[in-house]
């Protein structure tokens, strides 16, 4: 293997750190950083997620609050728990943990978090801000990855960079991001004519959609920076990304790995979000 690893519980732990640190600041000043975690439903993923959540609030200082629902729970029912989180001032950051059941409009429950507060980056407000270019919150895992390549002092300036995956979640935020870092940005998914063509041609790819094996040792370029944002399990139930590591890194000068790659740094970006906001609340 000649690629580096680009560490993220390693940076996650760096990150977390300072955290901590301005998270004691804040409480200094009477304020404590307080993110509310909503859960529908029993979907063991989930409830994984937001167990981790939850920890990493504890260990960083935040408060935190866990509100789980049944999966029989009405729309409106779930909106007025989110307006209270809204008007709760010790609350800075609201997440609805996805997916809900399929009798509530997700789109309309994100929306109805406060704006000032909505630090998985979902909100159509965060979403237009990062379009304009123009201050918010960021998407914890495409911020994530912005990190990991500052991480290793990548200057994207002029680079071609590659996202495989269009998604609202991490794919087209990721686009913007790189965008904004003055990257010249190609966004392939599921109906791109040789996407081999395509990514020999990048400095960065950014693997997203979800599949194993999407990205090839035959693919990339040598001395290529490769994200992998994947989670999936190969046939024997191993955790594994999107992308082929042991062919890719023979490749690649920078690659991230499954697992302790992006994973870690998508809880970190949501504790930086939630933190920012707090300092927005003091000031």
């Amino acid at each position: 293997m000649s690629a580096m690893l680009i560490n993220g519980v390693e940076l996650s732990k760096t990150i977390r750190s300072k955290v901590s640190l301005k998270t004691q600041e804040l409480k200094n000043k009477g304020i404590t950083p307080g993110l509310a975690v909503i859960i529908v439903g029993e979907n063991p993923a989930s409830q994984v997620y937001v167990r981790n959540k939850v920890k990493a609030c504890e260990e960083v200082g935040f408060f935190s609050s866990l509100d789980k629902y049944s999966s029989d729970i009405s729309e409106s029912e779930l909106l007025v728990h989110i307006e209270k989180l809204n008007l709760n001032p010790k609350i800075h950051g609201i997440l609805v943990q996805l997916p809900l059941p399929e009798h509530i409009n997700s789109s309309r429950v994100i929306e109805a978090i406060d704006p000032s507060k909505d630090v998985d980056g979902f909100h159509i407000s965060s979403a237009g801000a990062l379009v304009k270019g123009i201050p918010g919150f960021w998407p914890c895992t495409p911020f994530g990855c912005i990190k990991m390549l500052e991480s290793i002092n990548y200057d994207l300036k002029g680079k071609h960079a590659v996202v495989i995956g269009r998604s609202h979640i991490v794919g087209k935020p990721m686009a913007l991001m790189l965008l904004d870092k003055n990257a010249t940005v190609t966004i392939c998914h599921s109906a791109t004519v040789n996407l081999k063509a395509i990514t020999l041609q990048a400095d960065v790819i950014v693997a997203a959609v979800g599949k194993i094996n999407i990205l090839t040792k035959d693919m990339v370029k040598p001395g290529a920076v490769v994200l992998d944002v994947g989670m999936n399990r190969d046939s024997q139930g191993k955790l594994c990304g999107d992308v082929d590591f042991e062919g890719v890194s023979e490749i690649a000068s920078y690659i991230t790995p499954v697992p302790g790659g992006v994973g870690p740094m998508t809880i970190t970006m949501l504790l930086q979000n939630t933190l920012d906001s707090a300092e927005k609340n003091s000031n």
